[in-house]
């Protein structure tokens, strides 16, 4: 009976989601044939049919992407970004072909059809590249140029706008500025100016549409440029999306969060930075974003600033906070850094995906040195401690990079340890975490392969034993340990390994 129900609910939650989906493509496909055919003496039946084929268009597209990003099923704020993006592009443009178009009627000397080529439809392709990606942006670029060669009934025109929106896309790939998007934006001009050209020369040339088109066709550059820096921000807020460019003003290291971790967890700041370094370089080789992969370790430990003292880099006095308290009471002070980080993140407006690999940056995986301590105390005079109870919460990695903060996390810290850090050494301590974390099943969920972790592994080896490089003795220099420093206190390490 309980199966029954539960999958009847489970069949009822389909429906629902089936027809929110349904509905998101009949909504966008009324508005954009509305917008298409707005204006023009159509008939029912043409009417009809621009609607039909829209829909078709915007059925394949979202085919596509789910061939492509089969997680965009349960992603509805995704699905009515790019809804948003294709209908207010086409919005715009109809405002502005009528601006303009009222314009050189005024004019009198320039036929009006001409200032179609100032119209900016590569904006929404550039918001596409920059908010989503560059496969994306370019499925974006084909739909509109074949509804912008239905609108204009004008079959060079979806080249034109095809050979804008590819432009467009391909010149914000790993933008990390926001003045790259009005040189993207002086490429797109330059494109248009000379797709005009070869339009144009087989009907009039050296005339004065001819001239007229190429000042709109660069005109079309500089307005995309302009609605792109202007929409960039308030999309990215609506939609809590980070781009290279939001996540670029987050690695100043006097940003808030990063001065107060500096002053209340130095330690814990400086090992921020060389996990940082690591996951940079390591990301490059597996491609994803370096850049995400930095920000996020820079902030992967923000959680530490509530109780600093309880992590071994910043603890300063000989005997450690965890000696006057249980294990099972150690573990919980260290798994709470990772609600507390989520928490400070949400309170500074972090980006989502940050915020994710913070909650992320542990995975499920086992307090290793209270774990072993709970099970000494015990003995075996009694059961041993749940494993469970020393685990984090998770969940495990979702994403790449996150993987690659969990397994740089774990060899800086654990490299802190090495008496000797010859490469021999270090080569074997960074093969046994990330294969430890494998075995675990903490890399089970997000998309690395073995040829990745063989080239992760290399990358955390060669710049580990660049940090740890050798230093020859200066003379003079020399420090003799007094009678009471020979035997110094030993701290317990309460940092994961």
């Amino acid at each position: 009976m309980r199966n029954n129900k539960t999958k009847k609910g489970k069949d009822l939650i389909v429906d629902r989601a089936s027809l929110l989906k349904v509905s998101l493509l009949v909504f966008f496909s009324a508005v954009l044939s509305a917008t298409i055919m707005w204006g023009d003496k159509a008939y029912p039946e043409t009417i009809i049919s621009a609607f039909l084929l829209t829909g078709l268009l915007l059925v394949i597209l979202y085919k596509d992407l789910m061939r492509y990003k089969p997680a965009i099923e349960k992603n509805y704020a995704l699905l009515l970004l790019i809804g948003i993006l294709l209908t207010g592009n086409f919005m715009i443009g109809r405002g502005f072909y009528y601006i303009l178009e009222g314009f050189t009627t005024w004019l009198g000397n320039i036929d009006p059809q001409v200032t179609a080529y100032a119209i900016p439809l590569a904006t929404g392709s550039m918001l596409a590249a920059l908010l989503i990606d560059i496969h994306t942006a370019i499925v974006f670029s084909v739909i509109t140029s074949l509804l912008a060669g239905i609108w204009l009934g004008n079959p060079f025109y979806s080249i034109f706008s095809f050979a804008a929106g590819l432009t467009a896309a391909f010149s914000v790939i790993r933008c990390k500025r926001r003045s790259a998007i009005w040189r993207a934006g002086l490429f797109v001009g330059l494109v248009c100016m000379l797709a005009s050209i070869i339009i144009f020369y087989q009907e009039q040339f050296l005339t004065l549409n001819t001239v007229a088109a190429l000042g709109f066709a660069f005109a079309n550059g500089l307005i995309v440029a302009t609605l792109v820096s202007a929409l960039l921000p308030l999309l990215e807020y609506s939609f809590k999306i980070s781009t290279d460019i939001s996540l670029l003003e987050l690695v100043d290291l006097n940003q808030p969060l990063m001065r107060n971790l500096l002053l209340e967890a130095p330690g814990t700041y400086h090992h921020s930075i060389v996990v940082g370094t690591l996951v940079e370089a390591a990301a490059e080789a597996v491609d994803v974003n370096p850049l995400l992969a930095r920000v996020s370790a820079y902030y992967h430990d923000i959680g530490k600033m509530k109780m600093p003292e309880y992590f071994v880099e910043n603890q300063t006095m000989p005997v450690s906070r965890h000696e006057k308290l249980a294990p099972r009471m150690s573990s919980l002070i260290l798994m709470s850094h990772v609600k507390e980080g989520v928490e400070l993140a949400k309170q500074h407006k972090l980006p989502q995906s940050i915020i994710d690999i913070i909650q992320q940056h542990h995975g499920t995986s086992v307090i290793t040195y209270f774990y072993q301590k709970a099970k000494e105390q015990q003995g075996d005079t009694a059961l041993p401690p749940a494993e469970n109870d020393f685990r984090y919460p998770g969940p495990k990695p979702q994403t790449r990079v996150a993987a690659l903060v969990l397994m740089a996390d774990a060899v800086e810290a654990a490299s802190r340890t090495l008496t000797d850090p010859i490469p021999a050494r270090i080569s074997a301590l960074v093969e046994r975490i990330v294969n430890r974390f494998f075995l675990d099943g903490q890399l089970d969920d997000c998309e690395l392969t073995l040829k990745d972790l063989r080239e992760i592994r290399s990358h955390f080896v060669y710049l580990l034993n660049s940090m740890f490089h050798r230093r020859i003795d200066y003379p003079g220099f020399e420090i003799k340990d007094d009678d009471s420093d020979k035997e110094p206190a030993k701290i317990q390490t309460s940092k994961q390994i």
